[in-house]
């Protein structure tokens, strides 16, 4: 994820689309699979719900959007820290620790500048 797009949307979604690609494969055992596929979910729903934030009618709806995706975002870091601490994640897989945290900041920053 060295090319990473200036548009937050764009970004979140290549980081979606990094973790389905990164963990679409068949996994060998429960830990693997019980947080690829949260981490899949988190990932998704993160994008989506900023594309929601960007369409959202109030000022209200706007804020709850940004916030749920600022969750979910922070789940996926969350989520990504533990597989790496327990050995779970493949070497490319483990860059994704980083992208999560930008993102988190990024979106964490957009919150604070609703005020």
């Amino acid at each position: 994820m060295s090319d990473k797009p200036y548009d937050v949307e764009e970004r979140l979604i290549e980081f979606a689309a990094q973790v389905t690609i990164e963990f679409n494969f068949p996994l060998k055992n429960y830990a693997s699979k019980y947080y690829a596929e949260q981490l899949i979910r988190s990932s998704g729903s993160a994008a989506l719900n900023y594309g929601e934030f960007a369409g959202a009618s109030s000022a209200k709806d706007r804020a709850n959007k940004l916030r749920i995706a600022f969750k979910e975002m922070k789940e996926c870091h969350n989520n990504i820290r533990i597989q790496h601490r327990a050995n779970l994640l493949k070497e490319k897989q483990a860059d994704l620790i980083d992208e999560s945290l930008q993102l988190c900041k990024i979106l964490s920053t957009i919150i604070k500048n609703l005020k």
